[in-house]
């Protein structure tokens, strides 16, 4: 009788162990999903940092969903030929722990099309934050970016 109950009991704290380590694993995953716009960037290139408000003249959402994420920009404004600068791309992404990378397989500028970009992405309230390098040698750039955006 005492081998069975310590074998219930032994059983029981094996399965609990289990299940609280893989509740506790899907609580630390970042919750990327949705849509987000994006409300400013921080750009560091050769020295120098710029600032950009996205709610000003601009406007960017980023849409995530289980494997791919897709970005739409407009200016908020058209031209003088009515045009609103428009710029768009997507592909694939993977998330491990606080390490967001995508892979853009789809842009209007094929220089940018088939690269990674490594990201640090925290989430403070409703604000997804990511940090990163962007580096394409054929458009000379090489900088990094910390750009804000705020869950819709």
């Amino acid at each position: 009788m005492k081998s069975t109950v310590l074998s219930v009991l032994t059983t029981a704290a094996i399965i609990s162990s289990c299940s609280s380590g893989t509740e506790k694993k899907a609580e630390e995953q970042i919750p990327l999903k949705g849509t987000w716009k994006l409300i400013s960037a921080t750009t560091v290139s050769k020295g120098q940092t710029t600032f950009t408000d996205y709610t000003k003249t601009q406007e960017m959402i980023k849409i995530i969903n289980d494997s791919h994420f897709a970005f739409l920009k407009h200016e908020l404004k058209s031209d003088a030929e009515g045009k609103n600068n428009f710029d768009a791309g997507g592909g694939r992404y993977q998330l491990k722990g606080d390490q967001y990378t995508e892979s853009l397989d789809y842009y209007n500028n094929k220089n940018w099309e088939g690269k990674t970009f490594v990201f640090k992405v925290s989430i403070k309230g409703d604000t997804l934050i990511q940090t990163g390098i962007e580096k394409i040698e054929s458009e000379n750039i090489d900088r990094t970016i910390t750009e804000k955006y705020l869950k819709l």
